[in-house]
């Protein structure tokens, strides 16, 4: 694999800060933009995808593909549209290549949920975003969910990146 471009960390105080980041990093994409999030059960991947939405001008609603595995929706804006997947029960890149994600990747923003390892073939441009929040055990108090701080941390890869650091804040 080859090396970031750049990369940034940053920590939010709660969920709507991490929504409100994921907003002002989508005002920043554009058509072809793939990213790939990672992080544990809860940590808030797909409240990061609806922030994403938001700055993007897609239409509301965003919520986990997991059983669907891929959700498109639509720009209200003059934008592109957010293709959503989750790749959690996917277990290779074979099996992304079977999703067809290639016939929309020009035209849309694509955010793969567990895409490290699976989806890096997709785009040689594109954001690593992993998320991480404190946790107190094993598996995630999901009630504690909104109040709790997240970690961000991405990676850039490719040449659209260069050059192209996102200003957050």
């Amino acid at each position: 694999m080859s090396s970031p471009v750049w990369t940034a960390e940053l920590v939010t105080a709660d969920v709507e800060l991490t929504r409100a980041t994921a907003a002002e990093i989508g005002r920043t994409l554009a058509a072809g933009d793939v990213l790939l999030l990672t992080g544990e059960l809860g940590a808030g991947k797909t409240t990061f995808t609806q922030g994403l939405g938001v700055g993007l001008g897609v239409r509301s609603g965003i919520i986990s593909p997991t059983f669907v595995l891929v959700r498109i929706h639509p720009s209200i804006t003059d934008g592109p549209q957010l293709v959503h997947v989750d790749a959690y029960r996917l277990t290779s890149a074979g099996e992304i290549d079977d999703l067809d994600l290639e016939s929309t990747l020009d035209t849309s923003v694509t955010v793969i949920e567990w895409g490290e390892g699976r989806a890096e073939h997709l785009s040689p441009n594109r954001l690593h975003i992993h998320l991480a929040r404190p946790t107190g055990g094993e598996l995630p108090d999901f009630e504690a969910d909104d109040d709790e701080p997240r970690t961000l941390q991405i990676e850039a890869f490719g040449p659209r990146w260069e050059g192209q650091r996102i200003q957050l804040g």
